[in-house]
């Protein structure tokens, strides 16, 4: 089935919305159940089996470390199936957020620091049959970190963090 521009920007930015506050069954709805996510390397084992349910588990592993979670999107862009969409991710840390070693063990963790952020990306979307099955992404990670106080650490940040990691360890 071929997408029209126009419908398959729109399946993008709703497939970007909704990692923000989308329910289960809006990810069936707009994520191809063979669609990869080319991001997933720093992410919890449960984000990368793909499909519905690894873009679902990226939204609550994004939800859980960050409140208020938001996109505004800026520009979308298509041709033919493929959509590109700059945006800006806000919101604010209230929960430690871990990142992940590419054989899924716990690389990092962030403690909490209750601080707002908002950065901009740009997600590279591919749709098939009228859903995203291809996802890539350039994010400002770096920017997020400064504006969350991760870098750069001071001691006190960084006792947090090897407390965090230890106890994200326990727990897997």
């Amino acid at each position: 089935m071929n997408t029209d521009v126009t419908s398959a920007g729109e399946i993008a930015t709703r497939a970007i919305r909704i990692m923000a506050d989308g329910a289960r069954a809006d990810f069936d709805a707009l994520v191809h159940p063979a669609a990869v996510n080319s991001e997933d390397s720093v992410e919890p084992p449960a984000c990368r089996v793909g499909g519905p349910e690894g873009y679902y588990q990226i939204a609550l592993w994004l939800r859980t470390a960050f409140a208020d979670l938001a996109y505004e999107i800026h520009h979308v862009v298509a041709n033919g199936n493929l959509v590109a969409i700059h945006s800006t991710m806000s919101g604010r840390h209230v929960a430690p957020f871990a990142v992940y070693t590419e054989s899924g063990e716990v690389d990092t963790v962030f403690p909490p620091t209750g601080k707002t952020f908002a950065i901009t990306q740009s997600h590279w979307l591919r749709i098939e049959d009228g859903k995203v099955i291809d996802h890539w992404a350039n994010r400002d990670d770096l920017g997020q970190a400064k504006q969350l106080g991760w870098v750069p650490p001071t001691p006190a940040y960084l006792f947090r963090m090897a407390r965090a990691k230890s106890r994200a360890k326990r727990a897997a």
